[in-house]
Parts: C-alpha cells; structure tokens; sequence
C-alpha cells in the first residue's frame, strides 16, 4: 500500500484536502463517532510539514516563504510523500487558475500534486482511468472532495477503498450526509425532477458508489468537514478548524470598510438575476461596501452589470476566499448570502475582530421553477450559520443577520 490518495476538482476542495493532512499531525481536530459497529477512527498515517511563517508585503500578500524548521527543505517534510493528491482538472478558466495556485501551495507544503486532464476532449475519460488506475489499487486510504461528482463515483465503483474520507466541497457536504443517513440516491441541491436519460445511464454507477460511500463491515468512512451535518451511523466526522489556515497566513490587516462575497446562485438557475443585483446594490449601501468578492462561477456579463449599477469593485480572488481573508487586507465586516463562507469565514477569521453577516434569500428573489427542496436548503445553510455562532444581534436591513467573532 502506498498510503493516500486524494481526488480533488475544486480549489476549495485543495484547500481542505491540506487542512486535513495537517490535522492528522497536529491533533488540530477532534473526532467523534456516530453510533454504529463500523465508525472507528481511522488511523494517523505519516507526517505533512507543519506551518511556515510567511513573510508580508505592503499589500497584505505574502512575500518569500521562511521555514520555522532549519532542517525541512524547501518542498517540505520527506514524510509528507505519502500523501498523493491528483487534481481532476476541470475545463472552468478561473477554477484551473485557482487550482494551479492551490497545487503550488500544496507542493510547497510537501505533498505531491498530479495535474491530471480528465476532461481534456475524447479519450480523456479512459485514458485518465488507465493512468489513475495503479495508484488507486495501490491506495489505503482514498481521500475526495466532491461525493457528487460523476468522475469521482465512477472511480469508486472501479476500487472500492478500504478507509474513506470525504473533506468539504462547500455546502453540498451538509446534503450529502443527509442524503447518505437517510439512503436516498445523491442528487445536488438544486436539482429538481426525475432522471434523465444520462442519469438513467449512470443510475447503477451512482448505486454502487453510493454503498462504497458508506461505513461497512470492511470499510471506514469519515467526513472533514467545518459544516453541521447529519452523518450516516458509523461515520467518523472530524471537525475542520481551519487551523492550518490561521498558522500559515495572517493576521490580516482590516480596512474600514464592507467587503461582499458573491454567489453563482444566479448561475445555476436558483435566483432571478434582476433581484439579485438589487440585492447586491441594497446591501453595498447599508453596509458601506466597496469591493464585490466574486465567486468562480460568476458570469462575466453579471459582474459588470454590478460594477456598473452599484460602483463597487469587482475582485476576482486567485485563491479560495478563506485564504485570500486570511492574508488580508479585510473589510471589518463581510457580507454573504447563505453559502459555505458563512460557516467557514468565522473559523479562518477567528480572533480577527471581523464580522460577517448573512443575508437570507428572501422567497420572491427565487425563479418559478425552484424546488421546495433547494429553497429549504438554502434557509438552512444560514439558519444553521446562526445558530451555532455566539453573540448573535440583529443587523440594519430586512432579512439580515449579524454574526461577530473576535
């Protein structure tokens, strides 16, 4: 066996497939155990560097890496080789863009990194099987970050892994655990309908991967995750701090200023893009916001109607937004609709003094197709957020809630 193996297709998924390898070493993170025969913890298997001290510039980004150890070279520790992760690499520009960054940093931390064109054109499906195939047979334990993903299920029906672990891909981890506990077929949120005739193809490669996504009597499931989940019996579920984050990068510097996160709601067909970008507008005035976060999947048409109807500054971030916040510069306070950041910002930014607010998506923002379900989802993503965050106060602005860390 040559230990473990990572399927990752995001630059968030990156991001906490190296948050999680560093927990094995730190102890950062606890563990608990859903009630079941088949939860045991999974073991701790070799070593990944622990964090160097970046250096700053004026800028807020970070300057020449200094090692904290005079005896770790510049790749890191030798004992982090054990830890291959291969990067499904999508077709998206600006995701490619943000995984090539991540996977350097990666690197830099010690593990090693495989680029691999998955969706290259005809023949890349085979032909990617072929190359993953050895290291998949060889593997202990298989690590992914999309438990959705068509090419990750079809990885598992061809090698059922022995130790499983699942690290977040945003908020769809909170749907896949309770999806997975109530042993319904894995659908994304915002699907609505039956099966077409693709899914009704792939129906029995989403079967078997499912039950391979699932603790048994020869296999170890955990899932990585920073989000409030509902987790199959027997499933391992480590919580994630982001505790390499914050020992990596910053303090940030704060600004004065509001910074907004945006959403590719409008994307995937969830919200009227005509009351979202009033959304946007009402939300810049009464928070005094000056930069626009964009989200990967933003279309380029949407964020120049922003830019040019409410003033503010389009950023299109180079890595994910709990780095680019760590590093700073920051607003003092940060606006989201309900996605992931708003449960994983108050961990990056813990002891910052920042503040992030949630704001709900209000019924009438919703296109008339939209499902109960993606419309429940959603409550929930910044209903949960609310609740488990201390000092909770109301904030200016109807449906709007403010969450405070410092």
């Amino acid at each position: 066996m040559t230990g473990r193996l990572a399927f990752v297709e995001s630059p968030v998924q990156l991001l906490n497939v190296l948050e999680w390898a560093h927990a094995q070493v730190t102890g950062a993170a606890g563990t608990s155990v859903a009630p079941g025969p088949s939860g045991a913890a999974p073991g701790v298997l070799a070593a990944v560097p622990g964090p160097r001290t970046p250096s700053r510039t004026a800028a807020g980004r970070p300057g020449p890496e200094r090692s904290g150890d005079p005896g770790r070279t510049a790749g890191g520790s030798p004992a982090a080789g054990d830890l291959t992760v291969v990067v499904l690499s999508p077709t998206d520009p600006m995701s490619r863009g943000q995984l090539r960054r991540m996977a350097q940093l990666a690197r830099d931390e010690g593990l090693t990194v495989r680029w691999q064109e998955a969706r290259g054109g005809r023949g890349s499906l085979p032909r990617t099987l072929r190359d993953l195939a050895p290291l998949l047979r060889a593997a202990e334990r298989i690590i992914v970050g999309d438990p959705f993903s068509r090419y990750v299920q079809l990885l598992l029906t061809l090698f059922g892994p022995k130790h499983l672990t699942v690290v977040d891909d945003g908020t769809a981890t909170m749907e896949f655990a309770a999806q997975l506990a109530r042993g319904e077929r894995l659908v994304r949120w915002h699907r609505r309908g039956g099966l077409g005739p693709r899914e009704l193809v792939l129906a029995p490669v989403s079967a078997l991967a499912r039950r391979r996504l699932a603790p048994g009597r020869r296999r170890t499931v955990e899932i990585f995750t920073s989000l409030p989940v509902d987790p199959p019996e027997g499933t391992t579920v480590t919580p994630h701090t982001f505790a390499w984050t914050r020992a990596r990068f910053g303090p940030p510097r704060l600004t004065r200023g509001a910074d907004l996160v945006g959403t590719s709601l409008v994307e995937t067909g969830v919200v009227d893009p005509d009351r979202y970008v009033r959304a946007v507008a009402g939300l810049a005035g009464a928070h005094g916001a000056t930069r626009y976060f964009a989200h990967r999947r933003e279309s380029t048409d949407k964020l120049h109607r922003i830019a040019v109807e409410t003033g503010l500054e389009i950023v299109r971030p180079d890595l994910p937004l709990e780095l680019i916040a760590r590093r700073g510069p920051i607003g003092r306070t940060v606006v989201s609709f309900p996605s992931t950041v708003v449960h994983t910002l108050p961990l990056a930014l813990a002891d910052t003094g920042v503040k992030v607010a949630v704001c709900a998506i209000a019924p009438e923002w919703l296109r008339e197709n939209v499902s109960a379900r993606a419309q429940g989802f959603l409550s929930g993503v910044a209903g949960t957020a609310a609740h488990e965050v201390d000092r909770l106060t109301a904030c200016a602005g109807p449906s709007v809630e403010r969450l405070e860390f410092g």
